[in-house]
């Protein structure tokens, strides 16, 4: 009994599952949503057992209590309650159409037999013609074909009977196939004719002194009286256009030349600091060259500031680090991840008198590194230095008032000016790759600004277009009156 009792009693999800009418299909989730709620005439909160729902209240009803079954519901396609109907009359429950089964087929009536269609003459096949040499010839008895096997029982032909126009045929069915398919792709090479009602009849050529008849359907009767009246055209409104176009230049011509000069005054300025960073690089290697001849200061060490007990993070791989050797640790923390990312081109830099980029050639790749000479950890090392090198790092007052004297500590334990020379070097080569980029910028303006200026003044500028100056023209006209 328990069984049975179990399988009787069924989930919300389950009965909303097996009520998958289309209709209602946006009330299943009210059922499953309400817990606890009273439904039907008995006003029960059972949910196990099958529930239809009124299209016009949206009350759910037993199928025991209002006398609906589970299999009749799956045929209604709209369902109003007794309270809906009594109500309002018009409401009556709607059913699905159901097809009625047709008469049992009848063994007895035969299909109408299937029309044959006629054999040609002189064969029993479309494939053979029976009237040549190869259809009429016997059987030789010992090929393949007559001493071989039968297929599905039918004896194979014999090889010396093959029909010597079934290739033929072939050939034309392929040929016929091939023209019609060339029909569908064909088009025509030369465009459509467009005739034009004003050029229809005998007309005598435009051109200068010519007096041959045009054309069809042109105005010229050759190219080259076309290109006489074209010429005599040019040669007739070309000065005309000159002079108005000296008597009042554009406006667009007076903004580009503006431009113009405004964009050679930035290409000084950026050569004024092309030179000006060429002056600091060979002061920075005066400063290296002093700090080369100098000997070592032993108590330089001693009497710098002394270092507190403190300490940090490393900003690449966040280990904590004593802040004495903060920024060598740094150094080599980031040319550790450096190197492992590419920054390479297919084309090799071509600056005269510099080599600041490395230009590392990899074959593998096929690219040239395009990292700055002095920042590349991974094909430019650092020299090594050695324990009688000087720091040589120029020491200032106030952050930025030079002294006029330079370290002499060892520049092997000198953590204070950790590969200044460096990162000087560096500073210099990237404002010149910024100052390099402005000027191509700039160039590339003024190559636009020229040709639109070069356009404006062409032949077929003047041509097209014209400047009405309404001063000059009134001006000739009060003259003329």
């Amino acid at each position: 009994m328990s069984e049975p009792k179990k399988r009787s009693k069924k989930s919300k999800e389950e009965i909303a599952k097996e009520f998958d009418l289309p209709e209602r299909k946006s009330k299943i989730a009210t059922i499953l949503k309400q817990d606890g709620q009273a439904y039907c005439l008995c006003r029960s909160s059972d949910s196990s057992r099958f529930m239809i729902c009124c299209d016009a209240c949206e009350e759910w009803y037993h199928g025991d209590c209002i006398n609906v079954s589970e299999k009749e519901a799956k045929h209604i396609k709209h369902y109003y309650c007794q309270r809906c109907k009594e109500e309002d009359p018009s409401l009556q429950t709607v059913f699905r159409l159901v097809p009625a089964p047709g008469p049992p087929p009848n063994p007895e009536e035969k299909k109408p037999p299937k029309k044959r269609k006629d054999k040609p003459p002189g064969g029993s096949s479309e494939k053979r013609c029976g009237q040549c040499d190869g259809c009429q010839a016997e059987n030789c008895g010992s090929c393949d074909g007559c001493l071989g096997p039968t297929k599905n029982g039918r004896k194979q032909r014999c090889e010396m009977r093959v029909c010597s126009n079934s290739t033929s045929r072939k050939k034309d069915r392929a040929a016929l196939k091939a023209v019609a398919r060339n029909k569908k792709r064909r088009r025509s090479l030369s465009p459509e004719l467009i005739i034009n009602p004003a050029l229809e009849g005998d007309r005598q050529c435009y051109g200068p002194g010519c007096i041959m008849t045009a054309r069809p359907q042109s105005k010229y009767c050759s190219n080259e009286c076309g290109m006489k009246l074209a010429t005599s055209r040019i040669y007739q409104v070309l000065p005309q256009r000159i002079q108005e176009w000296s008597l009042s230049p554009a406006i667009g011509e007076e903004q580009n030349k503006k431009a113009l000069e405004s964009i050679r005054t930035k290409q000084t300025i950026v050569r004024a600091t092309l030179a000006e960073l060429d002056k600091r690089h060979a002061e920075l290697d005066l400063l290296v060259e002093r700090a080369k001849r100098c000997t070592l200061d032993p108590n330089a060490l001693d009497n710098s500031d002394l270092e507190d007990e403190m300490s940090m993070y490393c900003i690449t791989c966040g280990h904590e680090i004593h802040s004495k050797t903060a920024i060598r640790h740094m150094e080599k923390c980031f040319n550790k991840y450096e190197s492992q990312a590419s920054f390479g081109s297919i084309f090799k830099t071509r600056i005269d008198g510099n080599s600041m980029f490395c230009d590392f050639y990899n074959p593998a790749s096929k690219t040239y590194c395009k990292r700055l000479r002095v920042l590349c950890p991974e094909h430019c090392k650092d020299p090594k230095v050695s324990d009688t090198d000087v720091c040589g790092c120029p020491l200032v007052r106030n952050v930025f008032q030079l002294t006029g004297e330079f370290c002499r500590a060892p520049k092997k334990f000198c953590f204070k000016h950790y590969v200044w020379e460096k990162i000087r070097r560096a500073e210099i080569d990237l404002e010149r790759v910024r100052q390099w980029l402005k000027m191509d910028e700039l160039v590339e303006q003024e190559r636009q600004i020229r040709q639109a200026m070069a356009s404006r003044a062409g032949v077929l500028g003047l041509m097209l277009h014209s400047t009405y100056n309404h001063e000059i023209m009134e001006k000739l006209c009060a003259g003329k009156y």
